[in-house]
């Protein structure tokens, strides 16, 4: 979603009326993660234009399709919230995309926009994190699949939600 041609097309292709936006797209950064005082800046520019422009820009473009009550969940994680050594791109990164996600909600039209964390994942990009270790007892994506569509289907007001809760999406 980096590209503002590839956005347009979406957009389009979206039609004129879209209840739903999921922001999903990441990008990591270096591997493993420099630390945030050595971080190269053209990389983390990367990491932010992925992680918070190209959510941003893409909310933009759909947001005069958007009615009042229409959902925008922004998938984030814990690193937006806890200062994890290492993490400094990629938090700082999750950090801004929710605190745009926070403004977008107070602002009008009357969206129901979330930041959503959806824990520890057995993913590619969570193995980028952790080169050489073994990731194998971190959960499926999956897992977090029940509490996304519980935070879509409901009438949650906006915030910050951690998708795999025992008792289903919380703040």
């Amino acid at each position: 979603m980096a590209e503002s041609d590839h956005r347009r097309e979406l957009v389009r292709a979206a039609g004129d009326r879209v209840d739903l936006l999921v922001n999903n797209a990441s990008l990591l950064g270096p591997s493993p993660q420099p630390a945030l005082g050595a971080y190269p800046i053209e990389e983390l520019e990367r990491v932010y234009r992925a992680n918070v422009f190209a959510p941003l820009a893409l909310t933009q473009l759909v947001r005069p399709r958007l009615p009042d009550g229409a959902a925008v969940p922004n998938v984030t994680s814990d690193a937006a919230v806890e200062p994890y050594a290492g993490w400094g791109g990629y938090g700082s990164s999750k950090a801004a995309l929710e605190q745009l996600t926070l403004i977008l909600a107070a602002e009008p039209p009357a969206l129901r926009v979330y930041a959503v964390d959806p824990g520890d994942m057995r993913t590619r990009m969570h193995q980028e994190a952790f080169p050489g270790e073994d990731i194998s007892d971190r959960p499926a994506p999956e897992e977090s699949v029940p509490g996304l569509l519980a935070l879509i289907g409901g009438e949650l007001p906006s915030g910050r939600y951690r998708a795999r809760e025992p008792s289903g999406v919380t703040t």
